[in-house]
């Protein structure tokens, strides 16, 4: 994927900010970044439409700005990926599976087929603690947030919401469409990495009705 904007910002005294034009040119410029093996390079943060790159300790800014310059997302990365893979159990019984059939034109069997059917990415983290911002394959499943968020999701919640799908790693307000439940610990303080679903991880949901 050669991205459409590329932006160089500094970011204090040790870090640049690099500005692209979509998650998914995030996704492939952070992945891109990762598989080098430049020692200027530390820490890798993407976002939404952004990576954060930290310069490693004993390098300057400088050294790491011509790193990012040469960094080159490969348009066919994705059939030699070697990132791990994280199965997620899901019971399909959302709130919102009935009304994200009627957003997408599908049926609830064919969302449900949707959301499995294809490898999900964790694209960034945010919101709380072991949330992923899940980046897939299949536009059809791009909906809208709620109109009105919920004060109480339960942990273990699947949703989505725009270009995304997210687990809820703990109870809270939220306002994205539920399609089903899992089981899975997302955020274990002992366990190393703590967050089950990393940025750059990939993901495959598996409906346990199945």
């Amino acid at each position: 994927m050669t991205p459409s904007r590329v932006e160089l910002l500094p970011y204090g005294d040790r870090a640049v900010l690099v500005e692209l034009g979509s998650t998914a040119e995030a996704v492939a410029y952070a992945a891109a970044l990762r598989a080098r093996d430049a020692g200027a390079v530390g820490e890798i943060v993407p976002a939404a439409r952004t990576v954060l790159a930290v310069a490693s300790d004993g390098f300057a800014v400088s050294d790491l700005r011509q790193v990012l310059a040469d960094v080159s997302p490969e348009p066919d990365a994705s059939g030699r990926d070697d990132s791990p893979l994280v199965e997620v159990p899901v019971t399909y019984d959302g709130e919102d599976l009935a009304d994200v059939a009627d957003l997408t034109g599908l049926t609830v069997a064919e969302v449900v087929a949707a959301h499995t059917g294809q490898t999900w990415r964790v694209a960034f983290g945010g919101f709380a603690p072991g949330f992923g911002y899940l980046l897939g394959e299949d536009e059809r499943l791009h909906v809208p947030r709620r109109a009105e968020s919920r004060t109480r999701v339960p942990a273990g919640a699947v949703g989505l919401a725009g270009e995304y799908s997210g687990i809820y790693p703990r109870a809270s307000p939220g306002g994205w469409q539920l399609i089903g439940r899992t089981d899975a610990t997302l955020w274990d303080l002992d366990r190393d990495p703590a967050a089950l679903l990393s940025p750059g991880v990939r993901v495959r949901f598996v409906d346990v009705a199945s």
